[in-house]
């Protein structure tokens, strides 16, 4: 297992994918900057030119390219050890997910004639 690295992500806020990402990145404890890309992908000059990709989320893990969620995922798993509290970081997501859904989702209520 790889125990210091130097990672960059490319990625988009509004992204699920690069969402997850970022979740997992969290989750391992690792450090790394983030590169925040153009919404089109006819845009993404800086992205072409660094990676040679206009697709989101891309990983550069010294000097490695690691191409979408799944790829990277996998190669965050196999090169780092998860951390004692990494569940702990999941329960909090999933709280906060499950907060964010009631506020814009409240219960319907029935009908009354």
């Amino acid at each position: 297992m790889i125990t210091s690295t130097q990672l960059e992500l490319y990625q988009t806020e509004w992204c699920p994918a690069s969402h997850r990402v970022r979740q997992r990145l969290t989750e391992l404890d690792l450090t790394y900057t983030i590169h925040q890309v153009q919404v089109r992908g006819e845009d993404r000059t800086a992205l072409r030119e660094q990676t040679g990709e206009t697709s989101i989320p891309v990983l550069v893990a010294d000097g490695q390219l690691v191409r979408g969620e799944a790829a990277i995922i996998s190669h965050l798993d196999s090169h780092f050890l998860e951390p004692p509290e990494a569940e702990e970081h999941r329960a909090k997501a999933t709280m906060a997910r499950q907060k964010q859904l009631e506020r814009e989702c409240p219960p319907l209520t029935a009908a009354t004639a």
